[in-house]
């Protein structure tokens, strides 16, 4: 017989294993209950500083690295728009200064309709 310092028995070991073995196995809540379920953040959840990615080694910088640093500044609200605005909308995001620099760069007449169209044209240098 075994005495330790376990405060549930055996029987209630084994259930509480059989009970998390659904969610370790997916990967995801498996609970029914909303309120058992961590909560996603909230709009009035304050802003995380993130720092601007180092500055492009290249002159052209390939479209993937262009899109990932668009992503941390834009937000799909942000679209369509045109290059002011989104000026705009990447200092306020602190954004780095060569990515807002080839934003200012683009004709004015064009309006993006969203990240990737935006990105393709920062990375192309149209």
């Amino acid at each position: 017989m075994q005495r330790g310092s376990d405060r549930l028995s055996v029987h209630r070991d084994d259930e509480m294993k059989h009970e998390l073995r659904g969610l370790l196995r997916s990967g995801h809540p498996t609970r029914t209950e909303d309120w058992n379920d961590p909560e996603p953040p909230a709009e009035d959840d304050p802003e995380v500083y993130r720092a601007p990615m180092q500055p492009w080694t290249s002159d052209r910088p390939s479209p993937a690295t262009v899109r990932l640093e668009l992503a941390r500044s834009l937000t799909r609200h942000d679209f369509p728009a045109q290059p002011g605005e989104l000026v705009r909308v990447l200092r306020r995001g602190h954004a780095s200064d060569a990515l807002v620099q080839r934003v200012s760069r683009l004709p004015r007449s064009t309006r993006y309709r969203n990240l990737l169209a935006l990105a393709d044209a920062v990375a192309g240098g149209q």
